[in-house]
C-alpha cells in the first residue's frame, strides 16, 4: 500500500504562480484605466485645450503608442537578462507618476508629453510577464495564465468607463476645483490624479511581494552552458522565421487595430450620434468592456486549447483567424445603423470577438521562442502592433472625420471605413500565417530533437527542452 502511494504523483497545486498572475493583472488593470480614461473625456480636454479630433488622437493613440513601440525594446532586452520584478516595479510606477502629470497638463505640449511618459512605464510590463509566466507554467497552463493575465485590459478599460463616468457625474456642477499644491485645475484633470496615484501601491506590493523564476528553455553554448542572447539573435531568429512572424506581426497588429478604434472612438460616436452623456457612455460601454470582452478572452483561450488537444499545432493563429472572421460584420455595422439598443447588441459581439487574440497571440509567440529571446520577441510584436493598431489606427479615424468627412458627427463612418480595411486584413494575414506557424513549429521541434543527442545547430548553439515546473 505504501509503495503504491509512493509511486502515485503529486499534483501541483501553482498557489504562488496563480498569485503571481492575480498581481501582474492588477498592474494590466491599472496600466489600462490610466491609458483608457482619456477616451471619454474627449469633449472636455478638447474644449479646454482646444483641439481638434485629430490633435486628441495623437494625444490617446500615437504619443502613447511611439515611446511604448520604442522603449519596449531596450526594456525587454533589460528583462531577458535581469530582474524582471524590479524592472516591471518601476515601470508601474513611472507610468502612475505621469498619469498624475497629465492632470496638471495646461497645454497640449505638456499633455503630450505626459502621455508620451504613460508609454514609456507601460512598455516594461506586458514583455516582462509573458516571460515570467513562461517560465512559472508548464504549455498546457500558459494559455489559461495568459488569458487571466489578459483580462486586466478589459477590466481596466471597463472600470476606465465606469470611474470616468462617476467623477464626471461627481463634478458635473463643476468647472474649475482648486487643489493644494496644485492651484486651479479643470474637473477632468482631477480625474488623471485619482486614477493615477493608486498605481504606487501597486508597485510596491509588486516589488515586495513577486519573485523572479528560474528560467527555462534556455539557449545553450557548445559546452551546455547558458548563453547570453543579444537583440541581434533575437532579430536572426525572427528573420529565421521570417514569413511566420510577419503574419503573426502584421496580423495581430491590424487585428488589434479594429480593437482600439472599438475602444478609443465608441465614446464619441455614441456621445455625438445618439446623444449620450459621457455618464451615460461610460456606464453602458464600461459594462460591455467587464462583460463582453472578459468573456472573449476566455473563449479565445479556450478555443485556442481546444484547438491545441485537437492536434492542431497552429491553434494560436486559428484562434485569431476565427476571431477576426466573427468581428467583421459586426464591428462594421454598429456604426450605420439608426437604432441604439441594435448598434449596442453589435457592439457588444464585435468587442466579444475582438477580446479573441489578446491571449492567442501572446501564447503563439511563447510558445515558439527559445526564453532568453520571449520578453524582447514580443516588444518586437509590441512595438508593431502599438504603432500600427493605437499610433496609426486612432490617427486615421481621427484624420477621415477631419480632412475627409469634415463633421465631427462622421466619425461614425470613420470607425467603419477603418474597421472593414483593418479586419479583412487581419483574416487574410492569420489564415495564412496558420501553415507557416506549422512549419516554424515542426522546425523548432526537430532542432530540439538534434540538440538531445548533442548535435550543434547551424548557429553553433542549441536549446533546451522546458522542464516541469
Amino acid at each position: 500500500m505504501a509503495a503504491s502511494t509512493s509511486s502515485t504523483p503529486l499534483r501541483r497545486r501553482y498557489t504562488y504562480e496563480w498569485y503571481v498572475v492575480l498581481i501582474c493583472m492588477l498592474a494590466y488593470v491599472f496600466s489600462f484605466v490610466d491609458r483608457q480614461v482619456l477616451a471619454l473625456m474627449i469633449e472636455p480636454i478638447k474644449r479646454d485645450l482646444h483641439l481638434s479630433d485629430t490633435q486628441f488622437s495623437l494625444l490617446h493613440g500615437f504619443a502613447f503608442s511611439l515611446f511604448y513601440a520604442v522603449m519596449g525594446m531596450p526594456l525587454a532586452y533589460l528583462a531577458d537578462r535581469f530582474a524582471r520584478p524590479r524592472i516591471i516595479a518601476t515601470g508601474i510606477a513611472l507610468w502612475s507618476l505621469a498619469t498624475a502629470a497629465c492632470g496638471v497638463s495646461q497645454t497640449f505640449v505638456q499633455m503630450f508629453l505626459a502621455r508620451l511618459s504613460v508609454g514609456v512605464g507601460e512598455a516594461a510590463l506586458s514583455p516582462g510577464t509573458y516571460s515570467m509566466l513562461s517560465d512559472y507554467f508548464p504549455k498546457e497552463k500558459l494559455g489559461r495564465a495568459v488569458a487571466i493575465y489578459s483580462l486586466g485590459s478589459f477590466i481596466g478599460g471597463g472600470v476606465a468607463f465606469l470611474i470616468g463616468g462617476y467623477v464626471i457625474h461627481l463634478l458635473k456642477q463643476i468647472t474649475t476645483l482648486s487643489v493644494p499644491l496644485l492651484g486651479d485645475i479643470h474637473s477632468w484633470q482631477l480625474t488623471f490624479v485619482i486614477v493615477g496615484l493608486p498605481g504606487f501601491l501597486v508597485a510596491l506590493l509588486f516589488i515586495l511581494t513577486v519573485r523572479d523564476p528560474q528560467r527555462k528553455g534556455l539557449v545553450q553554448d557548445s559546452t551546455g552552458q547558458a548563453r547570453r542572447v543579444s537583440m541581434l539573435d533575437s532579430l536572426r531568429f525572427i528573420r529565421e522565421h521570417g514569413k511566420t512572424f510577419a503574419c503573426h506581426y502584421l496580423g495581430f497588429s491590424f487585428y488589434a487595430m479594429t480593437l482600439y478604434c472599438l475602444m478609443s472612438w465608441t465614446p464619441a460616436f455614441y456621445m455625438r450620434r445618439f446623444g449620450l452623456s459621457p455618464v451615460e457612455a461610460g456606464y453602458t460601454l464600461g459594462a460591455i468592456l467587464l462583460i463582453a470582452n472578459t468573456t472573449g478572452v476566455f473563449c479565445g483561450s479556450w478555443l485556442n486549447d481546444w484547438l491545441m488537444k485537437k492536434g492542431r499545432a497552429d491553434g494560436p493563429m486559428l484562434a485569431g483567424t476565427i476571431g477576426a472572421i466573427g468581428m467583421l460584420v459586426p464591428a462594421v455595422m454598429f456604426t450605420q445603423v439608426s437604432n441604439l439598443t441594435l448598434s449596442l447588441g453589435l457592439l457588444v459581439v464585435a468587442m466579444f470577438f475582438a477580446s479573441f487574440p489578446m491571449p492567442t497571440s501572446t501564447a503563439a509567440m511563447q510558445t515558439l521562442s527559445p526564453n532568453q529571446m520571449r520578453a524582447q520577441i514580443s516588444a518586437v510584436f509590441l512595438l508593431i502592433s502599438n504603432l500600427i493598431a493605437l499610433g496609426i489606427g486612432t490617427t486615421l479615424v481621427a484624420l477621415l472625420t477631419d480632412q475627409v468627412f469634415g463633421s465631427p458627427k462622421m466619425v461614425g463612418m470613420s470607425m467603419s471605413a477603418v474597421n472593414l480595411i483593418a479586419t479583412l486584413l487581419a483574416i487574410g494575414l492569420l489564415w495564412l500565417g496558420c501553415k507557416q506557424f506549422r512549419l516554424s513549429i515542426a522546425r523548432e521541434a526537430g532542432k530540439s530533437t538534434v540538440a538531445k543527442v548533442n548535435e550543434p545547430f547551424a548557429t553553433g548553439s542549441r536549446i533546451t527542452a522546458d522542464t516541469p515546473v
